[in-house]
């Protein structure tokens, strides 16, 4: 079986779809909330807290420079933890895979509708956290705006990131490993909470090539601090080109799988 065989689609993805968003909608009041909440915990402990001890980071006020990072993180968070614990219990407990693919959507259909809701519940997670990155005055308007479509985009290439790893866990345990060895990492060393020059070379190169937050957190600050460039290009080249390769490889990853 190749890992790259592109996978066929049809409508059908969008029921899938549909199927994630009406279980999302009836328990949405518990599924706001913690975006809502979040990204003011680390203002006031890190941006407000901390910040006090920090003149300025990168000429920028503290509480400026870590709130892209905390929309990049949410975006991060939200697709890569439902297309990995999420899709594992709907997959292994809940039944739920076994029970479409029994009417004519297809595997592939399937994997790509989950994919699919990851991203959006990035962009679910990081539309609610803007207005109030906004009332505290440390966003960009209207160039912020962009951030929507643009977690879309970056939540895809999470939810595949995860979707692989769910393919390759033997129980929904080994799933706390890529959390504590790769999505951690990226939580520190992604230029998050401090510029990643400050990091050795052999690192900074190592972040810029292996950790995709690094790409996601540069255009954000770029788009919230209306700071646009155009090596904003050569990170957006390199968030879509990963996307379409894990985004193949997961679908064909889970497809074999669920076939054994």
């Amino acid at each position: 079986m190749s890992y790259f065989k592109l996978p066929k689609l049809t409508t059908f993805v969008w029921k899938v779809w549909l199927r994630n968003r009406d279980v999302f909608m009836k328990t949405y009041k518990v599924n706001f909330l913690p975006p809502f909440i979040e990204p003011l915990l680390y203002l006031f402990a890190l941006g407000f807290g901390l910040g006090t001890y920090i003149d300025t980071m990168d000429g920028i006020s503290y509480p400026r420079f870590i709130a892209p990072a905390l929309i990049s993180i949410s975006i991060m968070n939200s697709a890569f933890f439902e297309c990995t614990f999420g899709s594992y219990v709907r997959m292994y407990y809940q039944k739920t895979f076994d029970a479409i693919i029994a009417t004519p959507v297809s595997i592939e259909e399937v994997i790509t509708g989950e994919l699919l809701w990851g991203a959006t519940k990035s962009l679910i997670n990081a539309t609610i956290m803007l207005p109030v990155l906004t009332a505290f005055k440390l966003i960009e308007l209207p160039h912020a705006l962009l951030v929507i479509p643009f977690a879309f985009i970056a939540g895809f290439l999470f939810a595949s990131i995860g979707m692989c790893f769910t393919a390759i866990s033997p129980n929904i345990s080994t799933l706390n490993y890529p959390t504590f060895l790769f999505i951690t990492p990226m939580f520190l060393f992604s230029g998050t909470f401090f510029p990643l020059q400050l990091l050795p070379e052999p690192i900074q190169y190592f972040a810029l090539i292996a950790l995709p937050l690094t790409h996601v957190v540069s255009i954000i600050r770029a788009l919230t601090l209306a700071n646009l460039s155009s090596f904003l290009l050569v990170n957006l080249a390199w968030i879509l080109a990963v996307s379409l390769i894990l985004f193949v490889l997961s679908v064909n990853l889970m497809k074999k799988r669920l076939i054994v």
